[in-house]
């Protein structure tokens, strides 16, 4: 079982030089209440300590750059620069490079992501129903490119389009799990696969970072052509998000998300089937311990900011992974949390999250659970 510590250390760059005025400022900004309404970009590192008997001691670090494209128009949403760099004393790696940028006037909306990751990962077969007792530990190593471009087409409507590249490789260090004998199991060794896609946007949320009222949808239909032969995915693919917020108070937010991916058919590689569980839907639950053909999650989150700089929050979701036409309503598995918030941007409702979450307690098993510690809110 992974052990993880995380140790968190915050740093808000918003000047140059090292003048006690530079320091005042700086401390104002972690500190003070006060919104900063220049509307100036800020800076984020998150350094990460882990450790694993698969992976030995990991050291890394989170960054998020924020920024306005129009500093004037007080109505062109804030665009964000993600990156994540880590390393294991046992020669392991994983970066990440994401953006998403809105342009003057959010008459453009730009997203690109760049990923190597060279890491282990525990797999458990396919399906809702696997089993702890089949976890197998497995190598990845994963090249991805995506790029996407969207545009205003009406007042709340974006239309857009995206392509992007993966390229899959896996190693089983151990033979004899269930991820070498299980015969159910397509392009064991990995493949590539590119796609493109077109994308339906509606979307009257009043800030992208931390919405407190109107809602968003977008439907992704994506299509891999037959490029590559062999067991290399080819066929369609279809995403549907969909996010809604209302404040209930000065103070309270209520917000709630439904996401619905399906994919293929029976023969998609086990490495494109949707994946139940991450930091951001199905919290509690191992990101890959739960796979197949369709994914179908719900959750609902209370957010309370007790003032501009700290909050709560609550949160309970269900959801579900199955195969084409094999949905059952008593497959859905729980997701139940909470978690603190601290806004180290005041002005545009950037945050740390740190969330703790329990998912299902099946027999002869422990229950499920897990600890979050990410950049900003989880939809």
């Amino acid at each position: 079982m992974k052990k993880y510590l995380l140790l968190l250390f915050v740093t808000v760059i918003s000047s140059t030089g090292n003048s006690s005025f530079a320091q005042t400022k700086l401390i104002k900004k972690l500190f003070s209440n006060d919104t900063d309404t220049s509307r100036s970009s800020s800076f984020i590192p998150l350094p990460v300590l882990g450790y694993a008997q698969e992976k030995g001691l990991e050291l890394g670090v989170a960054t998020l750059y924020s920024f306005y494209t129009d500093h004037k128009d007080t109505l062109t949403r804030a665009s964000r620069l993600n990156g994540i760099a880590t390393f294991t004393t046992k020669s392991q790696s994983n970066f990440q490079l994401k953006s998403d940028i809105w342009a003057p006037g959010n008459t453009y909306h730009y997203l690109s992501e760049i990923r190597y990751r060279n890491f282990p990962f525990n797999f458990y077969g396919t399906g809702n129903g696997t089993l702890k007792a089949n976890e197998d530990r497995i190598t990845q190593k994963l090249f991805r490119l995506n790029v996407g471009v969207e545009k205003k087409l009406g007042r709340i409507t974006y239309t857009g389009l995206s392509a992007g590249y993966d390229n899959y490789r896996f190693t089983d260090k151990v033979a004899g799990g269930i991820y070498s004998t299980d015969a159910s199991i397509t392009d064991r060794d990995g493949g590539q696969v590119f796609f493109v896609g077109v994308s339906q946007i509606l979307d009257n949320r009043n800030s992208n970072i931390y919405t407190t009222s109107g809602s968003y949808l977008k439907l992704n239909y994506s299509y891999a052509p037959d490029f590559f032969g062999g067991d290399n995915y080819h066929g369609g693919m279809f995403k549907a998000d969909l996010r809604s917020f209302k404040s209930l108070s000065k103070k309270l937010v209520i917000g709630a998300n439904g996401l619905f991916h399906t994919i293929g058919s029976g023969s998609t590689p086990f490495y494109m089937l949707p994946q139940l569980g991450n930091d951001e839907m199905m919290r509690g639950y191992y990101t890959g311990r739960y796979r197949d053909e369709n994914l179908l999650a719900l959750q609902a989150e209370l957010r309370l900011r007790l003032n501009p700089r700290f909050g709560f929050v609550g949160f309970a979701g269900t959801g579900t992974v199955y195969g084409n036409s094999n949905f059952k309503a008593a497959d859905l598995k729980p997701s139940l949390g909470g978690g603190f918030r601290y806004f180290f941007d005041i002005e545009k409702g950037l945050s740390i999250r740190m969330d703790y979450a329990l998912g299902e307690k099946k027999s002869g098993e422990k229950r499920q659970k897990g600890f979050y510690l990410s950049l900003g809110e989880s939809f």
